[in-house]
């Protein structure tokens, strides 16, 4: 999450929805895979529960309840923080141009200018091109910021409702996970199996789309967060007993 300032879309694709108009896929996938989680260390943990006892899964339906609203809460609270993440990250995005912006029309010489272009580009572009090439763009920068005028940098619409977004974003990723329960509610012991299995296979996927939009190999990123997930699981097991 931290980079995700760097990843803030300057406009919608057209393919992209309501979400793709404030989160791109990594932002959207990163919430999916961190709700999931959640969602797994919830269940793991009270399946391994009902095994040590002599309830033999029997439960009421008011747990089943209590149960769903709990995981929604603590989602939705998890989407909520993550949410304000994102705004604050893009407001310091933001702040970071204005203060290259100052840094340019205060300096001194045009070099001091450039200087201060290149320090913030060049972890960017030195892989990509040569230093002639960087000289001839920067000069050009340096033209283009010396006409600019500074802009607000506060909490903006856009901010806002990609803050929301994390939310929806993280409620929708467990909601397949939760519908075991509505649909089997007689039978508690196989809604928590179904609904463990749903989150599983949601992760595997998630962290496949993962891999393939990051450039990495979907089948390895796709294990990973399954073996992420049974860990997760096991500490919350752990801290549970």
């Amino acid at each position: 999450m931290a980079s995700r300032s760097k990843r803030i879309k300057a406009g919608p694709l057209p393919s992209d929805g309501f979400l793709g108009n404030f989160l791109d896929p990594i932002d959207r996938l990163e919430e999916t895979l961190f709700a999931l989680m959640i969602m797994l260390s919830f269940t793991l943990a009270i399946r391994v529960g009902l095994l040590l006892d002599d309830s033999h899964g029997l439960v009421s339906s008011a747990y089943v309840n209590r149960l769903v609203f709990t995981i929604l809460t603590v989602i939705v609270g998890w989407g909520a923080i993550d949410g304000v993440m994102y705004a604050l990250l893009a407001v310091f995005d933001r702040g970071e141009k204005q203060r290259l912006l100052a840094s340019v029309q205060t300096a001194a010489t045009p070099d001091e200018g450039i200087k201060a272009i290149a320090e913030k580009l060049d972890p960017i572009l030195e892989p990509i091109t040569h230093a002639a090439q960087r000289q001839l763009l920067y000069e050009d920068v340096l033209v283009h910021l010396s006409e600019s005028q500074p802009k607000p940098v506060g909490i903006r619409r856009d901010d806002l409702l990609g803050a929301v977004g994390c939310v929806v974003v993280a409620v929708i990723a467990v909601l397949p996970s939760l519908v075991p329960f509505v649909v089997v509610p007689g039978n508690f012991l196989l809604a928590l199996r179904v609904s463990n299995l749903v989150s599983f296979a949601m992760l595997f996927a998630a962290g496949w789309s993962y891999g393939h939009y990051s450039r990495m190999n979907p089948w390895k990123t796709g294990l990973a967060m399954l073996a992420a997930g049974g860990i997760l699981g096991l500490t919350a097991i752990f801290v549970e007993s």
